[in-house]
C-alpha cells in the first residue's frame, strides 16, 4: 500500500515506519551519546544523538554559546543544551495552524542577535478555515527563564488559505540585512503561483521590520504584490547563502519528480506548474513541458523526487574534502545528499546514511564544524555527524 504526501513529492512506503522503530530499537541510537558508523566516499563518519524526545522537530539555530534552538511543529520552541537538555517550551509564542504540514517551522537568528537577542521565526498562523504562513520577529530574553517577548508578526501571505499543505517558510537574512522567506503554493490553488497578485508559490523579500526594499523588482508595478522577489515556486522548505558567491540558493519539492534547486534572482519565473520534470502524484500531466521562454531552469532536478528539506553549505574544517559542498536533507528516500559544486553547477551526488532510516528535516553546519540534523517523527533527535575515529 502508498501513501502519497502531498507536501513534497514523495511517495512512501506505509510500512516504512514499523521497520524504521525496529531498527531504531536493535541500533540502540536513540540514546545521547551513541554512535553509529556510515561509510561515505571520503571516509568513515559517526552519527551520534545529540537530543531526543523533540516532536516532529522542523528547524534548528545555533546560540553564540552553543545551544541551540529548536522549534517543534505542533507549535513549540525550545532551547537545547549542549548536553543534549531539553528546555521547557518558551513562553511568548503565537497560536499556530498546527495541522497537516502546518505548525511552528522555521528559526533564524538576527545578524546582530549577541547585541539584540532578535530572533526570527515562521509558521503557520490560524486564518478564518485555514492556515497561511506568516514571519514574525521576537526578542529571546532569559531571565531565570526562557520567553519570547516583543513577538511582532511582520509578514503575512496573501491570498488562497490552506488547508495544510504547501507551507514553504525557509527564512535566509542576507548580509544586508534583508529577509528572505519561501513560500508554498497551498497544494490545491497551484496555478496561483504564477499569479503576482498573491503570494502563493514565490519568494518574498522585506526588511527587518517587515517593510518593502525599496529595490524589489515589482514595487510599483500595478498587479503584483511589492513583497515578491520570484515566482513559480512548488514549496520550498531549504534555503541558504552560498558562501563561494554570496547568492541566496533554495530547493523545493516537486510532486512525483521533479525536486529542485534553484538561485532565485529578481523578477523571474522558475516555472511551477507550467513547466517541470514531474508528474502529478496521480500519474498524470501537470505541465506543458521541461522549458518555455521566460522560465528559469533548475540548476539541479531529482526524479524520482527525494523530497528535500533542510540545505547547509559545508565551510568548515572537520571534514576538508566536503568544504564547499552542498548537503540537503531528504524526507522521501531517508538519507542526507551531498552535492559537490563547480561554480553554479552540480557536479557529483552521493546519498549518506541512507542505513540510518530517517526522514531528515533539517541540515545545520554547527560552531564545532560538524554537520547537525533533524529526524522528523513524533521522537525526533538531533543528530552530529563527524569524522570517524
Amino acid at each position: 500500500m502508498l501513501a502519497v504526501d502531498a507536501g513534497g513529492g514523495e511517495v512512501v512506503f506505509m510500512r516504512w515506519r514499523a521497520a524504521c522503530a525496529v531498527s531504531l530499537f536493535v541500533l540502540g541510537s536513540a540514546v545521547p551519546g551513541a554512535a553509529l558508523t556510515f561509510r561515505t566516499e571520503a571516509g568513515n563518519i559517526t552519527v551520534e544523538t545529540v537530543a531526543g524526545g523533540l516532536a516532529r522537530p522542523w528547524a534548528l539555530a545555533f546560540l553564540p554559546d552553543g545551544r541551540m534552538l529548536v522549534t517543534e511543529r505542533p507549535g513549540r520552541m525550545r532551547i537545547v543544551t549542549r548536553d543534549g537538555k531539553l528546555s521547557p517550551p518558551l513562553g511568548g509564542l503565537p497560536r499556530v495552524f498546527a495541522s497537516g504540514q502546518g505548525g511552528m517551522l522555521d528559526v533564524a537568528l538576527d545578524r546582530g542577535f549577541a547585541r539584540n537577542g532578535t530572533i526570527y521565526f515562521c509558521f503557520a498562523e490560524p486564518a478564518e478555515s485555514g492556515g497561511r504562513t506568516a514571519m514574525a520577529r521576537a526578542r529571546l530574553a532569559e531571565d531565570g527563564g526562557a520567553r519570547l517577548e516583543d513577538v511582532k508578526v511582520i509578514f503575512r501571505q496573501q491570498g488562497p488559505l490552506s488547508s495544510g499543505n504547501h507551507f514553504g517558510c525557509r527564512i535566509v537574512q542576507m548580509p544586508d540585512n534583508n529577509l528572505f522567506l519561501t513560500m508554498g503554493d497551498h497544494y490545491g490553488p497551484r496555478d496561483e503561483a504564477q499569479n503576482l497578485a498573491n503570494h502563493l508559490g514565490k519568494i518574498v523579500r522585506v526588511a527587518p521590520d517587515g517593510s518593502v526594499p525599496k529595490d524589489n523588482p515589482f514595487v510599483g508595478k500595478a498587479g503584483a504584490l511589492p513583497e515578491i522577489w520570484s515566482y513559480g515556486h512548488r514549496n520550498a522548505q531549504g534555503a541558504a547563502i552560498n558562501p563561494a558567491s554570496g547568492k541566496y540558493w533554495m530547493h523545493e519539492h516537486g510532486p512525483r519528480g521533479g525536486d529542485e534547486v534553484n538561485i532565485p534572482q529578481a523578477g523571474k519565473n522558475y516555472g511551477w506548474p507550467v513547466i517541470g520534470y514531474g508528474v502529478d502524484y496521480s500519474g498524470a500531466i501537470i505541465h506543458e513541458g521541461t522549458h518555455k521562454a521566460g522560465m528559469e531552469q533548475p540548476v539541479k532536478y531529482w526524479v524520482p523526487s527525494i523530497a528535500p528539506c533542510g540545505m547547509a553549505f559545508y565551510t568548515g574544517d572537520m571534514f576538508p574534502a566536503w568544504k564547499g559542498n552542498l548537503f540537503i536533507g531528504s524526507l522521501a528516500r531517508a538519507t542526507l545528499v551531498r552535492l559537490e559544486l563547480d561554480g553554479e553547477k552540480v557536479t557529483k551526488e552521493e546519498r549518506l546514511l541512507d542505513d540510518l532510516n530517517e526522514h531528515i528535516r533539517d541540515v545545520r553546519q554547527g560552531p564545532d564544524g560538524a554537520l547537525y540534523l533533524l529526524t522528523d517523527n513524533s521522537a525526533g533527535r538531533i543528530l552530529r555527524v563527524t569524522p570517524a575515529k
